[in-house]
C-alpha cells in the first residue's frame, strides 16, 4: 500500500515537471544553430564579466539633512608658511559670535625656508595638478573619498637637501578648536594681545619694509584630520607684489559625515573664494596687510556613504542576462530560419503555377496533376 502511494506521488510529481527531457534521437542539430549558440555563449560570458566588475565596484551615496549639532567645537587644521620671520607675525582666530579671541596655543611657529627643494616642488606641482583635475571632473572626489587612509599622505615632505641658507620664513602648523559659528582666522604683522574691545597686534615694532605676506598653504582643513583627502586650498601658493598686500579667503564650510568600508569620520568639506588687493589708503583701499580666512558654516550636513550592490541583486541580474540571451537568440534563430526557408523554397525549388485540367473521353477532367512543374528535361 505504501509503495502504491509512493508511485502515485512520484507520478504526480513527474506530471508537474516543467523541464521535460527530449530523447536525443528526436533532437536535430544544425550548423546555424551551433553558430547562434556560440554567439550566445560568448555574449553571456562577456556580459557576465562586465556584471561581475559592476558587482565589485562601489559608489558614493549623498544624503542631506539639517545640522543640529551646535554645541561641539570645530577643529581647524593648519599648515601655512609665510615669507616672514616668526617673531614678526602672529596668528589667531576672532570668534564673531562672542567677539573674543579664540586661543591659538595649539599652533607651532617653526623657522623655515620659503623656497621649496626640488622634491618638495615636485610634490606641490602634483598637488596643483590634482586640484585642477578636481575642478574639471567632480566625480574624482568620490575616488578620493574611497581612497582615504589608503593613499599616500598629502603632507609636505621634508627637505631632502642640507641647505645652508638661513631661515627666511615661518611655518605655522597645528590645530585649534573654535565654536561652530562664523569666524576669522588671520595671520598678520605682530603678535596678538588681549583687548577689552576685541584684539590687537603689536605691529608698531616691525619695520614696514619687512612686510612680505607671500605664503604657501600646504594644508588647511576643518574637522577630523583624514589622511588622503585633498582640500581645495592644499598646495596654494601666493606671491605678494607689494609690502602692503591683503589676501582674503572666503570659506563656506559644510559638515560632512564620511562612512566608507575603510573609515568612518566626521569631517568637513568647504568651498572657497579668493581675493587679493594692495592696501593704499590714499586710493581708498583700506584694510590691514595680512592673510585673512573668513569662514562660515552651512546649516546643512552631508552624509557620504559608500554602497555596494547586494549579492541577491547581482544574482537576479545574472539570471536575467542568461535567460534573456537564451530566449532572444532562440527567437531570432527561429525567425531567421523561417525566412531563409521561405526564400529558399520560392527561388530555388520553383513557384506555384496553375495547371490546365486534362479531359478524358467520357467528358470528365483530371485535376490530380502535380502543382510543381518540372523544368528539367
Amino acid at each position: 500500500m505504501r509503495r502504491l502511494n509512493r508511485r502515485k506521488t512520484l507520478s504526480l510529481v513527474k506530471e508537474l515537471d516543467a523541464f521535460p527531457k527530449v530523447p536525443e534521437s528526436y533532437v536535430e542539430t544544425s550548423a546555424s544553430g551551433g553558430t547562434v549558440s556560440l554567439i550566445a555563449f560568448t555574449t553571456m560570458a562577456l556580459l557576465t564579466i562586465m556584471e561581475f566588475s559592476v558587482y565589485q565596484d562601489t559608489w558614493m551615496k549623498y544624503e542631506y539633512e539639517v545640522d543640529k549639532d551646535f554645541s561641539s567645537k570645530l577643529r581647524i587644521n593648519i599648515d601655512i608658511t609665510v615669507a616672514m620671520k616668526c617673531q614678526y607675525v602672529g596668528a589667531d582666530v576672532l570668534d564673531l559670535a562672542e567677539t573674543m579671541v579664540a586661543s591659538a596655543d595649539g599652533l607651532v611657529y617653526e623657522p623655515a625656508i620659503f623656497d621649496l627643494s626640488p622634491q618638495q616642488r615636485e610634490w606641490q606641482r602634483m598637488l596643483q595638478l590634482i586640484q585642477s583635475r578636481l575642478q574639471e571632473e567632480h566625480s574624482l572626489q568620490d575616488v578620493i573619498f574611497k581612497s582615504a587612509f589608503k593613499s599616500a599622505s598629502t603632507a609636505l615632505p621634508p627637505r631632502e637637501d642640507d641647505s645652508s641658507q638661513p631661515p627666511d620664513a615661518c611655518r605655522i602648523r597645528g590645530h585649534l578648536y573654535v565654536n561652530k559659528v562664523a569666524g576669522n582666522f588671520h595671520i598678520t604683522v605682530g603678535k596678538a594681545i588681549p583687548h577689552p574691545r576685541g584684539h590687537a597686534h603689536l605691529a608698531a615694532l616691525v619695520n614696514h619694509d619687512s612686510y612680505n605676506f607671500s605664503h604657501r598653504i600646504d594644508h588647511l582643513s576643518f574637522g577630523e584630520l583624514v589622511p588622503g583627502i585633498i582640500n581645495p586650498l592644499d598646495g596654494t601658493e601666493k606671491i605678494a607684489l607689494d609690502h602692503n598686500q591683503m589676501f582674503q579667503y572666503f570659506i563656506t564650510i559644510v559638515p560632512t559625515k564620511l562612512h566608507t568600508y575603510k573609515i568612518s569620520a566626521d569631517t568637513h568639506q568647504f568651498a572657497v573664494t579668493e581675493r587679493e588687493r594692495v592696501i593704499n589708503h590714499a586710493a581708498g583701499s583700506h584694510g590691514v596687510s595680512g592673510i585673512f580666512m573668513k569662514y562660515d558654516l552651512s546649516s546643512l550636513m552631508v552624509t557620504v556613504t559608500e554602497e555596494h550592490m547586494p549579492f541577491w541583486q547581482f544574482f537576479v541580474r545574472l539570471c536575467g542576462i542568461v535567460g534573456g540571451i537564451f530566449s532572444t537568440t532562440g527567437m531570432l534563430h527561429g525567425i531567421g530560419k523561417f525566412i531563409v526557408e521561405i526564400i529558399y523554397c520560392r527561388f530555388r525549388l520553383g513557384v506555384y503555377k496553375p495547371v490546365n485540367s486534362v479531359p478524358f473521353e467520357d467528358g470528365h477532367t483530371d485535376n490530380h496533376v502535380p502543382l510543381l512543374e518540372n523544368n528539367t528535361h
